[in-house]
């Protein structure tokens, strides 16, 4: 339980965390809190709680200082070990206008890689390389090569070399878009390389089929439509009720939505906004959207505004886990800014998903294209593990008001 808290929470992840900031220690404040309570919970649910008084009290007590010095002990062990890898990152003449951006992003753009670019050479200019003697003392220092060519391009035969050693030697040697990948949990489409970009897409379609996690999905569907259908069915008669008073008009609206294949389908949801908001045409809603009615804000603090999309999840036409369904009008304009953007109609829509889970607020066409890059990862790497990652991940969305 401690440990479902933790990771739910984002307790044990570094990436975006300082070891020494105050929000990881909220955090650890916040995980004890809320493991004390189910602990005590559980001692009074399955025990006798005067027996456990003593033992409770104490652990009621000890429990946020034996964190807290844990991370403090944590922070003071790793003062002394290098967790930072050093790179030499490889690009060629394709891939030269983006190589500052391409170093921003191993070196952490918004989160921590512990990943730092010690030399960068262009494979196409020997004016940047480095002698066969130089790069041999410098494959000694680097933990690891990235590299950002045309996978088919030959290399310089003494860099060739000297790679193929260092990876001998136990170095590590990647492509930018695996280490992309790998890091951020997304695949890269924006700029960085065309060839490997498009390479990683095409195979999407290849996706072997894994009956365990079909068999896994429809579970999981099937329990969580009768979980969800108690919520909705519970909390409709009240969202009536209010709405009556604080948000006169149509208690749901529906929206057609483009979902497998690029067939539209019809999504429900409770209103959260004015009559007639689109009335001067389509708009992305945005965090602090004018058209939102205050009663509205709580329904979708709380996500309750999402609950009759179980209607649809019947239907067949989504899952409750998988790429957000947009709408035709953006779905267009959004295949004009990327070709790449119908490759998630491969699967179902779904209720919550990965970029939902990891990508901020999304308030314009390029925070869509940002979240594509969550969803292509998704499509390409489903597994049981990630859905459950996502159904956790899915808490922490809904108790920090985050994604929409």
């Amino acid at each position: 339980m401690y440990f479902f808290l933790a990771y739910v929470l984002n307790f044990y992840y570094l990436g975006k965390e300082s070891r020494y900031s105050v929000g990881l220690i909220m955090k650890g404040l916040v995980v004890t809190v809320l493991f004390i309570f189910v602990e005590i919970l559980s001692a009074v649910i399955l025990f006798d709680l005067s027996f456990w008084r003593v033992n409770l009290l104490i652990f009621l007590f000890g429990l946020p200082f034996t964190i807290l010095l844990w991370r403090r002990i944590f922070t003071y062990i790793f003062k002394f070990i290098s967790t930072t890898k050093h790179v030499l990152y490889l690009y060629n003449n394709q891939s030269k206008e983006n190589k500052d951006k391409e170093i921003e992003v191993v070196n952490g753009l918004g989160i921590h890689t512990f990943y730092e670019v010690q030399k960068a050479m262009n494979i196409d200019d020997p004016k940047s390389f480095l002698s066969e003697k130089e790069l041999r003392k410098l494959s000694k220092k680097v933990d690891s090569w990235i590299i950002n060519v045309d996978t088919q391009q030959p290399m310089p035969k003494f860099i060739e070399k000297t790679m193929l050693n260092s990876l001998v030697k136990g170095k590590e040697v990647i492509t930018f878009s695996s280490f992309y990948e790998n890091i951020y949990e997304a695949i890269p489409i924006v700029s960085y390389n065309p060839n490997d970009s498009c390479a990683e897409i095409l195979q999407l379609q290849h996706t072997r089929v894994r009956y365990l996690y079909k068999i896994f999905n429809f579970t999981v569907n099937f329990l969580l439509c009768f979980f969800v259908g108690f919520v909705f069915a519970l909390v409709t008669p009240f969202v009536y009720i209010l709405n009556f008073f604080f948000n006169r008009g149509p208690l749901f609206y529906t929206q057609k939505r483009v979902g497998r294949f690029g067939k539209e389908f019809k999504v429900y949801k409770f209103r959260s906004m004015v009559v007639d908001a689109e009335k001067s045409g389509a708009k992305m809603a945005k965090k602090n959207d004018a058209r939102i009615t205050p009663f509205g804000k709580i329904l979708r603090m709380f996500r309750v505004d999402e609950l009759p999309q179980i209607m649809s999840v019947i239907n067949g036409d989504m899952l409750f886990i998988g790429p957000r369904p947009e709408r035709k009008v953006f779905v267009r304009k959004l295949n004009e800014i990327t070709p790449y953007y119908n490759i998630r109609h491969l699967v179902k829509p779904g209720v919550t998903g990965w970029a939902q889970v990891k990508y901020r607020y999304g308030e314009n066409l390029e925070d869509s294209i940002q979240k594509l890059e969550y969803d292509l990862y998704y499509i390409k790497n489903r597994t049981i593990t990630l859905d459950l990652r996502i159904i956790f991940k899915t808490f922490t969305t809904i108790l920090f008001s985050r994604g929409i």
